[in-house]
């Protein structure tokens, strides 16, 4: 099968850590490279943001990635992308009229809004004899769920809160990475009949619990890694620390992500969370280690006692499962995909967000039982390998692609009417799909 996947910001090749490249870019590459695995021929399309990038490129894992010429070839905040989608759809029609995918799969909406804009086309139609090309979308976060959370904090364009609902109606399957998100799913009014569930997954071979491990500066230690903005958590981290530390407890917090650790000063969230440091009087107790390559943070994962994750929100949320692969007990914050992946009591704890007195009592209770500690470990790297590799996952998204090639053939040449009683996605402002 030939398989499209559109992600306008996030590209597979993408350093991860900065403000925008996280959890979705390891998404896409290491789903990408699972299709592969399975026979699939796999090109994500992503847009240009590097006047020095080549045309296209091809990772080791057998993925081509091709840059799509999309405004400016330099960084734009993700949130500023959407008058560039149209440009996007012209960049795919054009390579899908030389090379037409069987199945598109866009991953965050933008990439719907700009995939629907081009499989529509009546060019592509015609070049597949009248068929539209199936688009199955995965969110990766919805607006609705982000405004809930951050309110003022949310940056998304106006423009999401009608064009996303519509992404989710009109493409021909969504794939929800968590039971939570079907839920919004279906709130938003997409139908349960074009749902499938697909987690995000963890590569079991690079993150183990054998292998090198840091050194620690002290007995006891603990990280809180992700994208340094605020809805991560990590100030709960700190704070938690803080609460451990009068407590007695000698130990250390690594905070990992964003930008290298030589541009941290410049990083206003950074600036905040050492502020916040300094007002707990536990400055000299927290590591701020900036950007860690993917390949190098199972040697950081291994040093800890535990890991601490406690956004205000997560779609979904990579990093526990990479840590319970690593075989580390986590205390992760009862929201989103995070109620899926962490099972309280069993591989970690689950506690509110925005708690650090919660947080600091679940670790305490870690660092108390060793033995606890030790069997939610055992447990976690258990659970990540039976249910969250990429192969696996990559099986239940190739089921879904299969499902929704068979079910857009046998409604006929015009498809879902979703796909055509619409109007055509002419511009970026105040579009209708």
């Amino acid at each position: 099968m030939r398989i499209a996947m559109v992600s306008e910001h996030a590209s597979p090749l993408a350093v991860l850590g900065g403000v925008d490249a996280g959890g979705q870019n390891v998404h896409v590459a290491e789903l990408s490279a699972a299709l592969v695995r399975r026979g699939h021929d796999v090109v994500v399309y992503t847009r240009r943001d590097d006047a020095g990038l080549s045309d296209r490129a091809v990772m080791p894992s057998g993925v081509t990635v091709v840059h799509v010429a999309a405004g400016p070839a330099e960084h734009v905040p993700k949130d500023e992308l959407l008058p560039h989608m149209a440009a996007l759809a012209d960049g795919l029609e054009q390579a899908w009229l030389a090379d037409r995918p069987d199945v598109v799969h866009a991953h965050f909406w933008m990439s719907g809004v700009a995939s629907l804009d081009a499989a529509r086309r009546p060019s592509v139609r015609d070049a597949g004899q009248g068929r539209t090309v199936p688009v199955v979308q995965t969110f990766h976060a919805l607006g609705h769920v982000k405004r809930r959370h951050q309110g003022l904090l949310d940056t998304s364009p106006p423009e999401r809160a009608q064009l996303e609902p519509q992404v989710g109606r009109t493409v021909d399957t969504v794939i929800a990475t968590c039971s939570d998100e079907v839920f919004e799913l279906r709130g938003i009014g997409v139908g349960a009949d074009r749902i499938d569930v697909a987690p995000c997954g963890v590569d079991t071979a690079l993150f183990t619990p054998e292998g090198p491990q840091e050194a620690r500066r002290r007995p006891t230690r603990i990280a809180t890694v992700g994208r340094l903005v605020t809805r991560k958590g990590h100030g709960t981290a700190i704070s938690a620390l803080a609460r451990l530390v009068d407590e007695g407890r000698d130990v250390e917090l690594l905070v990992v992500g964003g930008p290298p650790r030589e541009r941290l000063a410049e990083d206003e969230t950074y600036r905040a969370l050492a502020a916040l440091a300094d007002e707990l009087g536990v400055r000299d107790r927290v590591e701020f280690r900036g950007q860690v390559p993917q390949a190098e943070l199972p040697t950081v994962l291994r040093s800890l006692d535990a890991l601490v994750c406690a956004p205000w929100y997560e779609p979904f949320g990579i990093v526990p499962l990479e840590a319970m692969a690593c075989g580390v007990p986590v205390v992760a914050a009862s929201v989103g995909g995070l109620i899926d992946t962490v099972v309280d009591g069993r591989t970690g704890r689950l506690v509110p967000p925005r708690d650090p007195e919660a947080v600091a009592g679940a670790l305490g209770v870690l660092l108390d039982s060793p033995a606890t500690a030790a069997q939610y470990g055992r447990e976690g790297r258990r659970r990540a390998r039976s249910r969250y590799s990429w192969d696996r996952v990559a099986a239940g998204t190739d089921r879904s692609y299969q499902s929704t090639v068979a079910r857009t053939r046998a409604a006929g040449p015009a498809g879902r009417t979703d796909h055509t009683d619409r109007t055509d996605f002419a511009s970026t402002k105040g579009a209708t799909l």
